[in-house]
């Protein structure tokens, strides 16, 4: 089970006008992600993606190259099922063998960003190959399935505070969800507008629902302060990003600063970013996205330091279909999951690309029985839709 062949493709999928939403990411009208074809030399095909831009929406030139000309001439001959020999050969470079022989990371310098997008979306295709390869769903080879289903969240919120309400009962009213999540901060201005529009929110829903809110890491120390003090009554059951990834230690001041509990890891890479987001006590709930952390190698360790912390881990799954199904086999082997993020957004690069339905019932999601990651890709859509780079 050689790998034979390489092949990555910036994927933008064009989002219909009267789908589209306006966020702090500006106006979102491409769904875009790196996507990854490994084929192995018995015929076997693994689907990876990789990530690194913000939202859904980005460039995806650079990261295709590096995985088409720089990651996977290394790749070509070495044996599929070797994926943590893999990941440590990507991640330290030309040191990966001193590295092996001392027991030891001695990762080269770009070992962040586009280094670790590109590494996310082999380790998620070989994982796929694994398990097509022994007829099993991934989430076996990881250590079984806790659950058939889990609960699931509708991910969206951009309604002002008018038809915030409306918004979100639509996703309630479309799959049954019992917890949703709208986006707060910059997008706002001020945090007293977006805590109006929570406010609205909870108004609408009742009490029975979960509310979460997400800020992309765009307010202050003392903005969020200043805004988990104005929705203080309104029950959130989590505040993700409240400011950036690098300020660690002013996230763990806001989560010291009130009650509602902290989200936050998307933007992170790597288990030992996740490490010191737990020894600063910087979060409560672990979000890796495993098309930008490292893959599911890697969203797995995030998931024992989680678990290890006693902190709960709820993947990032705002993605593709590659990304999405990688987090429902992570969230169906971990201990510590207990949510997923289904995206009520426009979504073609799951729905669109894939051959299968995904879709959430009486809010839930169903984990794959299928072996592999259980999807099919449709090629011929992807190839319509590849950009040249």
């Amino acid at each position: 089970m050689r790998i034979k062949h390489v092949q990555a493709w910036w994927v933008r999928i064009p989002i219909a006008a009267d789908r589209q939403h306006r966020s702090d990411f500006g106006q979102v009208q491409t769904f875009d992600a790196a996507i990854l074809r490994i084929e192995t030399d018995d015929g076997l095909v693994g689907w990876g993606e990789g990530k690194n831009a913000a939202g859904s929406a980005g460039t995806y030139g650079a990261l295709v190259h590096m995985l088409n000309h720089e990651i996977g001439p290394q790749l070509i001959g070495r044996e599929a099922g070797d994926i943590g020999v893999i990941w440590e050969m990507l991640y330290n470079g030309v040191r990966h063998e001193s590295a092996s022989a001392s027991g030891h990371a001695m990762p080269q310098l770009a070992r962040r960003g586009l280094s670790i997008a590109a590494i996310s979306a082999v380790d998620i295709a070989l994982w796929d190959i694994l398990g097509k390869s022994l007829g099993q769903p991934v989430w076996r080879l990881l250590g079984g399935r806790k659950l058939e289903r889990m609960p699931a969240y509708a991910s969206g919120g951009w309604a002002n505070a008018e038809t915030i309400g409306d918004q979100l009962k639509s996703y309630i009213d479309r799959g049954g969800f019992k917890a949703v999540k709208m986006r707060v901060g910059a997008m706002d201005g001020a945090p007293h507008i977006s805590a109006a529009r929570v406010r609205a929110a909870r108004k609408a829903l009742g009490p029975d629902v979960e509310i979460m809110v997400d800020a992309h890491g765009t307010y202050t120390v003392a903005e969020a302060k200043r805004f988990i003090n104005l929705v203080s009554d309104c029950d959130l059951a989590w505040f993700e990003e409240p400011v950036i990834a690098d300020d660690k230690q002013g996230m763990a001041e806001v989560r010291a600063a009130g009650c509602v509990p902290i989200a936050t890891g998307e933007s992170e890479a790597t288990r030992y970013a996740f490490r010191d987001l737990a020894v600063l006590k910087s979060a409560d709930i672990f979000q890796p996205d495993p098309a930008f952390c490292g893959g599911i190698s890697e969203a797995m360790k995030i998931g024992t330091i989680a678990s290890a912390f006693n902190l709960r881990f709820a993947p990032h799954l705002w993605a593709g279909a590659p990304c999405f199904f990688a987090g429902l086999h992570v969230c169906a082997a971990s201990p510590a999951s207990f949510t997923i993020e289904y995206s009520l957004g426009a979504n073609p690069m799951i729905h669109d690309l894939i051959e299968e339905t995904v879709e959430a019932s009486d809010g839930m999601i169903a984990i794959p029985d299928s072996p592999g990651l259980g999807f099919t890709v449709s090629e011929r859509f992807l190839e319509a839709h590849a950009q040249s780079t």
